[in-house]
């Protein structure tokens, strides 16, 4: 099953949307908003699973072709957004370009911040930004969204409370990030609003790419109209979804609707290197910051500079056929203004 909110107010309104992305039909009779319909998951869904079929039967009423300009992002707003840092490689990269350590309970105990989930960007919405001295990047990944999770779950009790599959652009601004590691407190003020693909997902719609908790899929994603990478969201993610949704509800519960991210979507070269880009045969990278560190552990400093105003992104999955799963988050960076 696919869904998607129309973006007509904070909250916007629930809809049911094709496999192929191509019609709509509302679901506002069934359930207001996402988050209505997450709340009460057990009673809904089998009602939204059946809009779905007739939408794409050809059968819904009141159809309607989908404008993926006028949807938000599934949940436009959100009680608990915490993104985690799955793909080691991305994290052993950041430490040695600093020359640091990778300290061996990162292998078996998952990075997490909490960021601000009370407004997300929709999927089209341009990226704000005070200045470009921040150091303005995206970062490709996956999400889950849950339903009500209890405390202390196991990850094979998570894994029964994912509900829904997005992706995401966890929007960094990499040149606070140092300043605000060092008062020991985590981001903050680096972790501006995310926005997340126009279309979520239930895990049976990915097949067999949906196995150990992970999405087997390229994660897709373009600079300026350029392939910037193309790296694989399954093999090299240490820790998959059940564990992470796990490490977050390890003391407090998770209310329905919580959104748990994977972190930056990355994969070695072939020989365990730190990976090539799309130009040199390799599979890129889903972040400027990735392919400056590789800069300079290789040239000893960077030459890519982070996004500037103006610049454009695009983040987007295909099935094996060529079709986007969950659509595409476009989005260009310009400056804010009061």
């Amino acid at each position: 099953m696919k869904l998607a909110t129309l973006n007509t107010g904070r909250d916007g309104n629930l809809i049911v949307v094709s496999r192929d992305l191509i019609q709509a039909a509302p679901a506002n009779d069934i359930a207001a908003t996402l988050q209505q319909a997450l709340e009460n998951w057990d009673t809904v869904a089998p009602k939204l699973i059946a809009r779905y079929a007739e939408l794409n039967a050809g059968t819904a009423k009141e159809a309607f072709k989908l404008d993926v300009n006028q949807l938000h992002s599934p949940l436009p707003r959100t009680y608990h957004w915490a993104d985690g840092s799955a793909y080691l490689n991305h994290v052993q990269l950041v430490r040695q370009a600093r020359n640091a350590e990778m300290p061996e309970t990162f292998w078996t105990d998952p990075l997490m911040y909490q960021g601000g989930g009370d407004c997300f960007l929709s999927p089209t919405e341009d990226i704000e930004a005070v200045s470009e001295d921040h150091g303005i990047d995206f970062e490709g990944e996956i999400a889950v969204i849950t339903d009500d999770v209890p405390m202390a779950v196991t990850p094979e009790q998570a894994a029964s409370h994912i509900k829904l599959i997005m992706l995401v652009n966890d929007v960094s601004l990499r040149a606070l990030i140092p300043g605000e590691l060092a008062k020991g407190f985590g981001f903050f003020q680096a972790k501006p609003a995310s926005s997340f693909s126009p279309i979520c997902v239930t895990p049976d719609e990915l097949g067999d790419a949906w196995r150990d908790g992970r999405v087997h899929r390229p994660l897709t994603v373009h600079l300026n109209g350029e392939k910037f990478g193309e790296p694989d969201a399954g093999p090299d993610m240490i820790f998959g979804f059940p564990q992470l949704v796990a490490h977050a509800a390890k003391t407090r519960y998770l209310g329905a609707g919580a959104i748990i991210g994977s972190g930056t979507v990355s994969n070695p070269d072939a020989a365990g290197g730190p990976g090539k880009p799309v130009s040199d045969g390799g599979v890129g990278y889903s972040c400027l910051a990735e392919v400056r560190m590789v800069e300079t552990i290789a040239h000893g400093a960077a030459k890519t500079p982070f996004m500037r105003f103006g610049d454009r992104v695009r983040i987007e999955m295909f099935d094996p056929e060529g079709q986007s799963i969950f659509g595409a988050i476009d989005q260009k960076v310009r400056q804010y203004k009061p």
